[in-house]
């Protein structure tokens, strides 16, 4: 005998259809419930992420709070095994090639406080008079640069080095010029009678050089094409940013072009010394990891007293007729100095920076000036802590 089932009735398959509909829609209900109750913290999310890009631009470099945690979640993970590798700052690896008498020393002392101050690695060389390096020079000192630990800020004497043509890593490279007879000046009294560090620092640095150089008048060396006071010897500032070529130590256009192209190729701020302010500042922004806090620094009691000493002293002013003829004798390096300038004050206005260039002796502008040697007198008898500690 066949037992037939009565079909369920409406109600019941009703209630099983939507319980059917439920099971085979649950993604789209979960995901409907998230969003409404998470959609504020995404938005709040997305909201912090942008605001932090536009420090992180702005400031040049990710907010410090956020490079605070990252140092302490590093030093955390550190001690379990290899879970949260210690993250390098960006660039990690800086070279500064000092030209002589651009406030080298300046900035040496910034950077021996910044070093301890923020854990990099600082190598300055004491070798000034070996600027010109052979190929395998050349070579040994980049193996050397590229295997110091990191981050690393390496400082020298020495004209630009191209690590490429030697398959290395590039570095970011720095510097700082000033004006060519400026520096000129302050290097050739400073030859003679050294600085406000010691009364016999002169004779340490040149124990051979006869009285009668030493106190050879400024005037006369160089109206009498003395060798000191003539090229290629005043050809001193474009060689540290052409290279290691023998033709970028004469005074040429390829060495000029070639010293122009290597700064918009390879160097990430090349500053004037006479907006000294500025240049720290951009290197604080550009470079935090080196330079944060290096314009308190440099602003603060102690370290005036210390770079008062770094003053060139016994500093005289040619005459005019002196000056006119350096001024010829240097074309090049004051072409090199103006390109240097006007590449300076366009990253200042990306930067944002407006204030001004500080005021100092720029003999390119006033040199046909009638009242020039008035003029110059009187900023030697004013000049401030802020121009005697540069030069």
């Amino acid at each position: 005998m066949m037992t037939f089932r009565n079909p369920p009735s409406h109600k019941h398959l009703s209630g099983y259809m939507r319980v059917r509909s439920r099971r085979g829609n649950w993604p789209a209900v979960v995901l409907l419930r998230i969003s409404r109750r998470d959609l504020f913290f995404c938005l709040t999310a997305l909201l912090v992420f942008c605001l932090g890009s536009v420090l992180y631009q702005l400031d040049g470099g990710a907010p410090k709070v956020l490079l605070d945690v990252g140092y302490y979640l590093g030093r955390f993970a550190g001690g379990h095994g290899s879970l949260a590798p210690r993250t390098l700052p960006f660039p990690s690896q800086v070279v500064y090639n000092r030209v002589g008498k651009c406030g080298s020393r300046t900035i040496v002392l910034l950077l021996r406080i910044l070093a301890d101050r923020h854990q990099f690695t600082l190598i300055s060389s004491d070798i000034h008079n070996k600027t010109r390096l052979t190929k395998r020079e050349q070579e040994n000192l980049i193996r050397n640069i590229s295997t110091t630990p990191q981050p690393f800020l390496y400082t020298r004497h020495v004209h630009f080095l191209n690590f490429s043509r030697f398959r290395t890593d590039e570095p970011v490279h720095i510097n700082i010029i000033r004006d060519p007879i400026n520096r000129f000046l302050s290097n050739y009294f400073f030859r003679r009678f050294g600085d406000w560090r010691g009364e016999e620092n002169h004779v340490v640095r040149t124990p051979r050089m006869k009285d009668e150089e030493r106190y050879l008048d400024i005037n006369t060396c160089i109206l009498e094409s003395y060798p000191e006071c003539s090229n290629p010897r005043l050809f001193y500032i474009i060689p540290y940013f052409c290279g290691q070529h023998p033709q970028c130590r004469e005074p040429c256009l390829w060495a000029l072009e070639t010293a122009k192209q290597n700064v918009l190729d390879h160097y990430l701020l090349v500053g004037v010394l006479e907006e000294l302010k500025d240049v720290l500042l951009l290197l604080e922004r550009l470079l935090p990891h080196f330079f944060s806090d290096v314009l308190n620094i440099y602003k603060s009691p102690e370290y005036r007293k210390l770079g008062n000493m770094t003053g060139t002293v016994r500093k005289q002013t040619p005459n005019l007729e002196a000056l006119q003829v350096l001024y010829e004798r240097m074309e090049y390096e004051y072409k090199f100095y103006n390109f240097v300038k006007a590449q300076f004050h366009l990253t200042k206005r990306k930067i944002g920076l407006r204030s001004g260039p500080k005021p100092s002796r720029r003999y390119s502008s006033v040199l046909q000036r009638k009242d020039l040697q008035e003029e110059l007198e009187e900023e030697d008898t004013e000049d401030s802590l802020d121009w005697t500690e540069h030069t």
